[in-house]
């Protein structure tokens, strides 16, 4: 065998190795659990093959609840489009607690990633997911807990990191094409968006250097930092954005902290009209509520995100 055949051609720390040869690492985000009962917390799970061609997948959550017709959140984790999935032991704990506390029916979409699936091929999945899950608004789709439990005047996003581009995108064409559901809001935590020039304290980071990599590995044909997938500045359809209600978390130590201000701004002078609210935790990095559920600032968290689907 040729030794240049395991030279590392290309790495992003906590993510992936690919090798000469073609063969490739994911270096996290593998491990996953299966779906079903979840005794601390009574919620019940499952996974639906949403496509038998594509093989995606969503796992649904139904909360311990005698209530019928209770909020819908559609899910999008994150990972930087590479790594993580909606069997992912973190998801799956985190959207345990936030469907029982929240009392929300979630469906945590499992889009196919990079680099098996460059982008665009999340957005596809997702919105597919989307069309999936608004077949059974009147009661006649394929799944009988969508069937039977969602309020589908009460639909929600939400996403972490790249799942929050992800929501971001959804609920623009949400705006732009009918989807059977009423998009009440969307939730962004910690959303990967970025661009050419420097905002904030972004130039000091110690992220700052594999930003712009990392997007051009998920995406190979992109036209760079300011594509208008990653830069909601450069998007012409930013004001179909669908709903009139948005809550973007952000984290005083990540990356990212500052494009989830200038967010709001883009928003309002790109014509939208609804309401952005900030919110900010203190002291913590990029997608903490993931890693100690338990803690309070995480806790708080997930008061925050009950709040508004239930207001």
């Amino acid at each position: 065998m040729d030794s240049s055949s395991s030279e590392i051609i290309k790495e992003i720390p906590h993510m992936i190795r690919v090798y000469k040869d073609g063969r490739y690492e994911k270096l996290s985000g593998t491990n996953t659990v299966p779906a079903g009962h979840d005794p601390t917390t009574g919620v019940q799970s499952k996974d639906v093959v949403i496509s038998t061609d594509t093989q995606v997948f969503v796992r649904l959550y139904i909360p311990k609840t005698n209530s019928k017709r209770v909020p819908l959140l559609i899910y999008f984790h994150g990972g930087g489009f590479i790594i993580e999935t909606a069997a992912s032991p973190l998801y799956h704990n985190f959207l345990n607690l936030v469907s029982s506390e929240s009392n929300v029916v979630i469906v945590s979409v499992d889009y196919r990633t990079v680099p098996d699936h460059p982008i665009p091929t999340c957005y596809h999945d997702s919105w597919d997911a989307i069309k999936w899950v608004a077949q059974h608004a009147n009661g006649n789709g394929p799944d009988p807990w969508l069937n039977e439990y969602p309020d589908y005047e009460k639909v929600f996003f939400a996403g972490d990191s790249a799942g929050g581009n992800i929501a971001h995108h959804m609920a623009i064409r949400v705006g732009s094409e009918h989807s059977g559901m009423n998009l009440a809001g969307v939730i962004l935590l910690h959303p990967y968006f970025w661009g050419i020039d420097r905002v904030g304290s972004e130039a000091q980071h110690p992220w700052m250097p594999g930003m712009a990599d990392l997007w051009k590995f998920a995406h190979p044909e992109t036209s760079g930092s300011d594509d208008p997938l990653l830069n909601p500045d450069k998007d012409p359809k930013v004001s179909d954005f669908g709903c009139s209600r948005v809550l973007v978390c952000v984290a005083e130590l990540d990356i990212l902290k500052d494009r989830g201000y200038l967010y709001k701004d883009i928003l309002g002078k790109n014509g939208w009209t609804g309401d952005v609210e900030i919110i900010e935790d203190k002291g913590v990095n990029h997608v903490f509520f993931l890693y100690d559920t338990s803690a309070d600032i995480a806790c708080s968290l997930r008061k925050r995100m009950c709040t508004f689907f239930n207001s």
